[in-house]
């Protein structure tokens, strides 16, 4: 079972940012020094910490491996090109986790606009979680299964519950880091999560839900009319 999976079944309050707060990013101080003493050295100190967290956010905001890969590419080429034009207070004073992560929701965003553009992509079919390599083969394919079940889910939410959802329950970062990264308020945060979980719970009761009708993120069944909110989702 996955976070996202054990958020579907907590209490509402609970699962919009309530009760125990997820650790903070006990990284990103030592990171920020590195990254204002040496560019090139920091940066590898950057990567090292945050790759996990990054593409796995990317994973289950795009629902294909391949396509996670060139999203997590493109945020820390972006990041590395910005930090090369920064001065070293402003390097020294981010908070990496949250700044990795608005870069890779913006290049996210914008890959969504071009894939408009665009015919539909294949069905969502290759969208594990990442692997753990103490792992047993049993579970690694139990969570196979949730995971591609997760991913088709997760595309027929408006993109802003997607990524709400996504950074609550499989970043684990706190309301008030994602409200950073998504440039909202706290309580529009705990919205788009409360109403995400909803969606995913009532999505997720229906006959065939992750069937073959999912064909990609921002899209919806043959059959059923757009989500309002999908339109007006980006910023």
């Amino acid at each position: 079972m996955t976070v996202t999976d054990e958020a579907l079944t907590r209490a509402p309050d609970a699962a919009a940012g309530g009760g125990d707060a997820p650790a903070g990013d006990t990284a990103g101080a030592r990171v920020a020094a590195a990254l204002a003493r040496d560019l090139d050295e920091g940066f590898a100190d950057l990567y090292e910490a945050y790759r996990g967290a990054v593409f796995s956010t990317a994973l289950r905001l795009c629902g294909r491996w391949a396509e996670a890969e060139d999203l997590s590419a493109e945020a820390f080429l972006r990041a590395y090109r910005a930090l090369a034009g920064y001065e070293p207070a402003r390097v020294a004073g981010l908070r990496p986790r949250a700044w990795l992560l608005t870069i890779l929701t913006n290049v996210w965003r914008n890959s969504l606009r071009t894939a408009a553009r665009r015919p539909p992509p294949g069905p969502i079919e290759d969208a594990p979680d990442p692997p753990d390599p103490g792992e047993g083969v049993e579970d690694a394919a139990a969570r196979h299964e949730t995971g591609r079940e997760l991913a088709g889910l997760l595309a027929r939410l408006p993109h802003q519950q997607r990524a709400a959802v996504v950074l609550r329950h499989v970043t684990d970062l706190p309301v008030a880091e994602i409200a950073a990264v998504l440039d909202l308020p706290e309580g529009t945060v705990k919205s788009h999560i409360s109403r995400g979980l909803a969606r995913l719970r009532a999505l997720r009761a229906e006959p065939g839900a992750t069937g073959p009708g999912v064909t990609g993120p921002g899209t919806t069944r043959p059959g059923t009319a757009p989500d309002p909110e999908q339109k007006g989702g980006t910023r």
